[in-house]
Parts: C-alpha cells; sequence; structure tokens
C-alpha cells in the first residue's frame, strides 16, 4: 500500500459514515456545519482520503445517534487480513455498495415513516419472505 493509497479500514469507516448519514437523510453541508469542518472534509473522511481521529469518530457517532463500533460492524475478513494485529472475526461479511444504493436508502427511509409497528412487521415478513422465493431470487419463474 502506498502513502497515497487510503488504507481499507478508513475506506469502510468512511463508507459506513457515508451510509448512516444517507440513511437518516443528513447532507454532508449539515453534518460539516455539525463538526465545525466544511463538507468537503466530510467528502475526504467518506472517501477514506483523510481519516478520522478517535474524537471525531466519538463526536460523530453522537451527532448520528449510533455507536462507534457501527463504523467497524461487519468489516469484511479480506479488510482485516490486510491489517497485521488484527484477530480474524468470523461474521457475515457486509456487501457495503448494496446497502449504499440510493435504492435501498430510499426504501429503508419509507419503511421508518410507516408509524404503525404492526403495519412496518408486516411489511418486513413479507418483503423477508419474498427475497426468500423464488420469486425473490434471480431464478426465473
Amino acid at each position: 500500500m502506498t502513502k497515497s493509497t487510503p488504507n481499507p479500514i478508513d475506506i469502510y469507516v468512511g463508507s459506513r459514515l457515508r451510509l448512516r448519514r444517507a440513511l437518516i437523510g443528513m447532507s454532508q453541508e449539515k453534518l460539516g456545519n455539525a463538526l465545525e469542518i466544511t463538507f468537503q472534509q466530510v467528502q475526504k473522511y467518506e472517501r477514506g482520503t483523510n481519516r478520522i481521529s478517535s474524537s471525531r469518530l466519538f463526536q460523530i457517532s453522537r451527532i448520528l445517534d449510533v455507536s462507534v463500533s457501527f463504523f467497524f460492524d461487519d468489516m469484511d475478513t479480506e479488510i482485516i487480513k490486510q491489517t497485521e494485529g488484527m484477530a480474524e472475526i468470523n461474521k457475515q461479511v457486509l456487501q457495503v455498495d448494496k446497502l449504499s444504493r440510493r435504492e435501498t436508502l430510499e426504501f429503508v427511509r419509507a419503511y421508518y415513516k410507516i408509524t404503525d409497528p404492526m403495519v412496518r412487521k408486516k411489511i418486513f415478513e413479507m418483503v423477508k419472505a419474498i427475497g426468500n422465493s423464488e420469486i425473490g431470487s434471480n431464478n426465473k419463474i
């Protein structure tokens, strides 16, 4: 890894920052204002170009209403293997690109706009059932 190449962990943490910010509908500018930095700095954090210090990560976690561990949850084992000294973990690999897609973000936002918890639960169960069926898979019927 060269000096100009961002560290894979910084890229991952940045992608989780972007994911959470987008899920709650917060702009880079609004987050930047809350952190008293420019939106360009937020962009650099999200790309992994600039590292996020521990105190800044703590501050971001408070603003985005998540735990600090959220930024490391479900990290791909390949990223972990690239970093010496970290223990391997047996977790399901998160496909960040699917979670970061606009379609996913819009779906989650719309889902949480449903105020009735029973309706939300039924919709969740329906989507889960379709996803696990032949209809929801790539197989043609």
